[in-house]
């Protein structure tokens, strides 16, 4: 396409004269400016890569065909906002055009302004190429130079997938998965996808028939080679010479796994089909060096050697300069923003309710404490007797299950596997192990990773949801999607499907929901760590007695000045510290401390305007009626919609600090009440008659809040003083 001047573009066999082309990708979508009129445009004719043409090769027009309808629906389903639409195009920036057409005429002005400069002669315009002469169509039979993007500055967004047991998956879910890549790469994020036969294959043949076992997973490789590539785009690659191991030296063993045994060989093998929009599928085979045998090697180091290779984490880093210079260099042309997991028994098994997966997990607060769980189950069941068994062996997950765990109520008993004897291991224990063996490679990658980056853990069932899979009605017009593509909202959203702080019965399905009743998805951060004064896991929130000495603000734990800037920049208003720390020095239950004051929740006991003298205080009658009061939420404002930092802070706050329920006000226009209404258990509107305002809304997650307990949360709200410093009282 010739960017100087008008160009003949066929499309569709359709032939028009395009002038002044401006594209703009939002979300895998363009608008093409001609001549003062936008359309949407072809995807594919988007530069994603370096060496893709800015016109669409295959001729095809716009919705042109059912595969990229479902890519368009698939998109627009993710139901993102502007907020995460920003922060979407803010990480995968579109690349800088440039062409290959030569030196322009503005290079050849520069070039004989600096002759000029030298010789001290002016020669105006004798040597500069005629106008007309440079503005004339060129006729040639040889191709027309295209143009190109240029990716030099803008670092290769790469996911790292793990495909778990693909010989269990059949062809159409397998072709299912290559789409969801495929549209992920025209989104901006490249796939690397490692093979793994899981445990009970890789034993089998690693240890009696070597050969076999490397037939058996490259023949599986191929089987996604192919579900890749039917999918159309640059198609896939299969790597089985990229792996090389290396024993490392007995030294320390860090926490963070730095260095391994099993690294890769040649990093170019690797980023140039990358680079060239092809998906690598790296097979887990290994050269031992200096002999350059071949033997198995765990997909989990695999994913471990890549995440570190990515990271430009050298192997054998060089003295001096040098190494950060390496780092540097490596670290800046790619960014490896997710770590996949495609696993049949999906995301990690939430164990309070043995039904359902964490929606949401911040390893900094919570690995610990789900390792624990999911072990405290795995001993639980050893410790019971086959006769009794509640349920058959033979339950096991169906791919709409959202964990392993479902058929388990609390108290129940798992069997042991079918026809295993008493020294193998059961069914339960090879579930958990295996949910614990991912929970620890994601939580080994993601220490190696920025904090931006994540990780998702779901089933090849639903990363091969797509509208290409929906079931459309038969009355013309009506369709339904009964299910959204965990890995293209992830992407588009930087968010799980369902936020992890709403109610457990607002994930239920209801008579016209078109979504299941919970998702098997995992999405994983590294999060941040959560600060509780006092820890409620300890000793329990208790309202204040005469005898007690309550928190106060000016405890050294508490970084005061940190705490202040966050309130205000979260409330965009002044706080009268003085005023403030008055009103709640005798009061406060405690503060909730997300990260480096990223976030914060100050709680306090409020009694009621309307208590009777009577009621002494310290008693247990005095103790019944204070109201557990959500005095502050803050969030900073760089942190708020990304993160989770929200998120993370409410459930803390209802799980862990108040659990029986708390209330709290906010103003009635404030744009957070949506936010706030999907988690409350009920919601009030409170009239103020003070300067024609329209006063507050109260929100609670009591359980059976009326009477007396409503009167006294009502009054509590009317009353509590918001310690502004511009003494505006409605602006909470």
């Amino acid at each position: 396409m010739n960017v100087h001047g008008a160009a003949i573009v066929r499309r569709s066999g359709l032939s028009k004269t395009v002038r002044n082309h401006k594209y703009q990708r939002v979300c895998g979508l363009a608008t093409e400016s001609v001549d003062s009129t936008v359309r949407l445009v072809d995807p594919v004719s988007l530069p994603t890569n370096g060496d893709l043409p800015l016109h669409d090769r295959t001729g095809r027009g716009l919705l042109n065909n059912h595969s990229e309808k479902n890519f368009f629906l698939d998109v627009l389903g993710a139901t993102s906002g502007k907020r995460e639409a920003k922060a979407y195009l803010s990480r995968f920036k579109l690349p800088k055009l440039s062409s290959k057409n030569g030196p322009s005429s503005e290079k050849i002005k520069i070039r004989v302004i600096e002759k000029d400069h030298i010789s001290g002669v002016n020669l105006g315009d004798l040597f500069l190429p005629a106008r007309a002469v440079d503005e004339s169509p060129v006729f040639s039979q040889n191709t027309v130079p295209r143009t190109f993007a240029d990716i030099s500055s803008e670092p290769l967004h790469v996911a790292l997938v793990s495909v778990n047991s693909p010989q269990s998956i059949d062809d159409q879910t397998l072709q299912g998965i290559g789409l969801t890549l495929s549209q992920l790469a025209k989104l901006g994020l490249n796939s690397i996808v490692v093979v793994d036969l899981q445990n009970e294959q890789a034993q089998k043949f690693s240890s009696e028939q070597p050969f076999s076992w490397r037939v058996k997973v490259i023949e599986q490789a191929d089987r996604i080679v192919s579900a890749i590539e039917c999918q159309g785009g640059r198609g896939a690659r299969r790597l089985d010479s990229l792996i090389g191991i290396s024993p490392t030296k007995d030294e320390l063993t860090p926490t963070i796994k730095v260095r391994g045994d099993v690294r890769v060989l040649y990093r170019n093998l690797l980023l140039t089909p990358l680079r060239r929009g092809v998906i690598p599928v790296v097979v887990p085979v290994g050269y031992t060096s200096p002999d350059q045998k071949v033997v198995p090697v765990s997909a989990n180091d695999v994913m471990l050697a890549l995440t570190r290779e990515l990271a430009g984490i050298v192997q054998r880093p060089a003295s001096g300069n040098g190494l950060l210079q390496s780092i540097w260099t490596a670290q800046r042309g790619v960014s490896l923003d997710r770590i996949i997991i495609l696993d049949e028994l999906g995301g990690i098994p939430l164990t309070s309710s043995m039904r359902e997966s964490h929606i949401f997990i911040n390893l900094e607060q919570e690995y610990e404490g789900i390792c624990d769980e999911l072990l405290r189950i795995k001993d639980s069941q050893k410790t019971k007797t086959q006769d009794k068994v509640e349920h058959p062996a033979s339950t096991l997950p169906t791919s709409r299950t959202s964990n392993p765990l479902s058929g388990i109520k609390e108290g129940e008993i798992l069997p042991t596997s079918m026809g295993a004897s008493k020294d193998q291991p059961s069914t339960i224990d090879l579930l958990i192990d295996s949910h614990l063996k991912s929970l620890q490679i994601v939580r080994d990658a993601l220490a190696l990773l920025p904090a931006s980056s994540s990780a998702l853990l779901t089933t090849p069932q639903e990363a091969a949801n797509s509208s290409g899979h929906s079931s459309f009605s038969k009355m013309p017009g009506v369709g339904t999607r009964p299910f959204r593509n965990p890995l293209i909202h992830n992407l588009l959203t930087d968010k799980p499907i369902f936020s992890s702080s709403l109610p457990r019965t607002r994930l239920l399905p209801s008579t016209n929901s078109n979504y299941s009743p919970s998702t098997p998805a995992t999405f994983i951060k590294r999060g941040m760590p959560l600060t509780f004064l006092p820890d409620p896991r300890i000793e329990a929130w208790k309202p204040p007695t005469p005898l007690s000495l309550p928190l106060q603000l000016s405890d050294p734990r508490i970084d005061l000045a940190c705490l202040v800037h966050l309130i205000e920049d979260s409330f965009g208003r002044v706080l009268d510290v003085q005023r403030y720390m008055a009103r709640i020095s005798q009061n406060l239950a405690g503060i909730i401390i997300a990260g480096s004051y990223e976030g914060a929740a100050i709680l306090t006991w409020e009694a009621p305007p309307n208590l009777d003298s009577s009621v002494i205080p310290g008693t247990p009658a005095y103790a019944a009626r204070m109201v557990p009061y959500l005095d502050k939420f803050a969030v900073l404002k760089r942190s708020q919609g990304a993160g989770g930092v929200a998120d993370i802070v409410f459930n803390a706050m209802v799980r862990d600090c108040f659990p029986e329920g708390v209330v709290w006000r906010s103003r009635r226009d404030n744009p957070v009440n949506k936010w706030y209404f999907e988690r409350a258990k009920g919601m009030w509107k409170i009239s103020i008659e003070e300067q024609g305002t329209q006063g507050w809304t109260m929100f609670w997650t009591t359980e059976d809040v009326d009477g007396e307990r409503f009167d006294d949360y009502a009054s509590v709200c009317r009353s509590v003083d918001t310690s502004w410093a511009d003494g505006k009282k409605l602006l909470d």
